[in-house]
């Protein structure tokens, strides 16, 4: 890893842009003054990966629905019909997502982690942070793969245009609202929802922010201070819908059936979200250089790792040796979802044996990458490590 040392935004200044969530809960700071050095084909290698996979994704989601296998996927049932009404229709856009990558850096060969499709973290600290942090440190703002923020208005338009040029956008809204919405109590999930709110208006839509407990679900709609909304964005994910919210599941599944409304990220998305997918594109893209040997089974004879089908935070995962021993293990609340197996590969590290994930956001296009730094097995706890671009 190149890495290169920089001044810390202060912890007044984050805040004062809503990033509170600077320090971690054993007092150390969450983002990293530290920055990754990259070189243009190493950010283009990232760039050109994402674009590569969404196109693999898309294919394979019109496998898994031709062949009746989202159970395969462990897709909730009360989901599923959702899921296929959103795919079957284009007006259900997804708007953003982000790519987890080992490699790309010193050598070493991009390879697919997960794709969280559904409510992708780190937008934050991707779109604005990283970027707030080359400014401080008199760099350049263009040294960096980091367009997140503007691919992120784009879609928002194509929401209306369906199509990759958005010109014809003023011409074609009709002063639709996009309601946002997220959980009462979970500051970093409220002041995303918002950072996408304020892209949404920069895009031209009309917007409001409730928290999802204020908000009036019915089979004609959704309506919130007595006004319809064509548009709900939740930063909740589909899969706690599905467990903790089953009437909820059902509200939505027949506001869409009934065309009263659109949902984003579109239900479809858990469909990528799963970790199981990942068996699928192996399946169907045998020994691709980007991917990784998945199965429902455990590996043969080489190192892999146990998931499940919607872990988070690093939760119920485990690293085992090619003798099926255990090398590191986390427990969690997410043993009830399915298991994935899926070969194991290092992660890039620095001279102090912290592992680097890649984040490669994805809107339309590969739009900004991002680190996180970490134990052979990234947490809550990771930290989050900028990078710059160094020209040839």
């Amino acid at each position: 890893m190149k890495l290169q040392k920089i001044n810390p935004l202060t912890n007044e200044f984050l805040e004062s842009i809503g990033f509170v969530w600077h320090t971690d809960s054993d007092n150390t700071s969450y983002v990293a003054n530290e920055i990754v050095v990259l070189s243009e084909k190493e950010a283009e290698n990232y760039y050109n990966a994402a674009n590569e996979l969404y196109e693999m994704f898309v294919k394979a989601g019109d496998y898994v629905i031709e062949n009746d296998l989202l159970h395969e996927l462990d897709i909730p049932f009360n989901l599923i019909e959702l899921v296929k009404l959103s795919w079957e229709n284009d007006v259900h856009w997804h708007i953003y997502s982000r790519f987890d990558f080992a490699g790309g850096v010193d050598g070493k060969p991009i390879k697919l982690l997960e794709f969280n499709a559904d409510t992708p973290t780190a937008l934050f600290e991707t779109a604005i942070i990283q970027w707030a942090m080359l400014k401080a440190n008199g760099f350049d703002e263009e040294m960096q793969f980091n367009f997140v923020y503007e691919a992120i208005r784009e879609n928002f338009k194509r929401l209306v245009v369906l199509d990759n040029d958005t010109a014809e956008f003023d011409e074609l809204y009709e002063g639709w609202k996009i309601l946002f919405t997220s959980v009462k109590g979970n500051i970093e999930d409220e002041n995303t929802t918002k950072l996408l709110q304020k892209i949404a208006d920069e895009a031209g839509f009309v917007t409001k922010f409730a928290y999802i407990e204020a908000i009036e679900f019915s089979d004609d709609g959704i309506f919130y201070e007595d006004e319809e909304y064509e548009y709900l964005f939740k930063l909740i994910p589909w899969e706690s819908i599905a467990i903790e919210e089953a009437d909820l599941a059902l509200y939505l599944t027949n506001i869409v059936k009934n065309q009263k409304a659109i949902i984003l990220n579109p239900a479809y998305t858990l469909m990528f979200q799963s970790k199981r997918f990942l068996k699928i594109l192996w399946d169907l893209y045998p020994n691709h250089p980007l991917l990784l040997e998945t199965s429902f089974e455990p590996l043969q004879n080489k190192p892999y790792v146990k998931k499940v089908a919607f872990g988070r935070e690093g939760e119920n995962i485990s690293i085992f040796d090619e003798n099926g021993n255990i090398i590191e293990e986390n427990g969690g609340e997410y043993e009830n979802f399915k298991p994935v197996y899926q070969e194991y590969v290092e992660l890039p590290t620095d001279e102090k044996g912290n592992s680097y994930q890649a984040g490669v956001f994805f809107a339309y296009e590969g739009c900004g990458v991002g680190f996180r730094r970490g134990n052979k097995i990234l947490n809550n706890m990771s930290k989050f490590v900028g990078h710059r671009v160094e020209k040839n």
